[in-house]
Formats: C-alpha cells, sequence, structure tokens
C-alpha cells in the first residue's frame, strides 16, 4: 500500500499545482491538496477520520451539484473534452471538474477502507 499511497501523494499534489491557472484555483487546490495530504499521511498509516469524511462530503456535495452539467454533456453526444486545455465550452469545464471529483472521492473511499482495515486489526474497530 505504500507505494499506491506514495503515487496517489504525488499525482494530486500535481492535480493541485496545475490549477493555478483555472477560473477557480482555490477550490480545486484545495481539495486536491487535501487528497493529496490525506495520501501522503497514508504512507504511514496516519488516518484523520475528520478530514477523510469531511473530502468525502465535500465530493459528493460537489459531484450532485455537477450531476446535471454531467448528463447535459451526455445528451450531446459526449463532445471531446480533452481536445484542448482551453474551455471555450462551458460544459467542458464542468465535466473536468465532475470527473476530478470522481477521482478524489474514489481516493478517499480508498483511503477511509484501509483506514478501517487498520482500525480492526489494531482492535478499535466496531
Amino acid at each position: 500500500m505504500k507505494v499506491i499511497n506514495i503515487i496517489l501523494t504525488v499525482l494530486f499534489a500535481l492535480f493541485a499545482m496545475v490549477q493555478f491557472n483555472d477560473p477557480d484555483p482555490w477550490i480545486w487546490v484545495a481539495i486536491y491538496g487535501m487528497v493529496a495530504g490525506v495520501s501522503g499521511f497514508a504512507i504511514y498509516q496516519k488516518y484523520s477520520k475528520g478530514v477523510i469524511y469531511i473530502g468525502i462530503a465535500i465530493c459528493v456535495i460537489g459531484l450532485g451539484i455537477l450531476f446535471p452539467e454531467l448528463i447535459d454533456w451526455v445528451k450531446m453526444g459526449m463532445p471531446n473534452i480533452a481536445e484542448t486545455m482551453k474551455t471555450e465550452r462551458s460544459y467542458i469545464e464542468f465535466v473536468r471538474e465532475f470527473f476530478g471529483l470522481g477521482i478524489s472521492f474514489v481516493t478517499l473511499v480508498f483511503h477511509f477502507f484501509q483506514m478501517r482495515k487498520k482500525e480492526v486489526s489494531n482492535g478499535n474497530g466496531e
């Protein structure tokens, strides 16, 4: 798991760094930075329930807010969202944000289960 956590830490740190040219960088730097931090601490099997729970909640809320945009994109026939880094069409930004939150959510759920596994092995689980 250590190697996976190192890879996740580096990936999410890179995700955070490339957000500075985004229209709303502070949101994405904070989200990706938080996931990078959770992954970094997980390298040493250190977990913060509160941070993981808050991160999952933020991702779920964000996914819910952006879900209608994803549906609109699917109805358009799923046009390419990766052909250019410029977001000339609004759906490009929304769909990319949806997938970014989805990746963050999956990563935090992964850490949640790793945290629970550690708690159970230490006799702290319910």
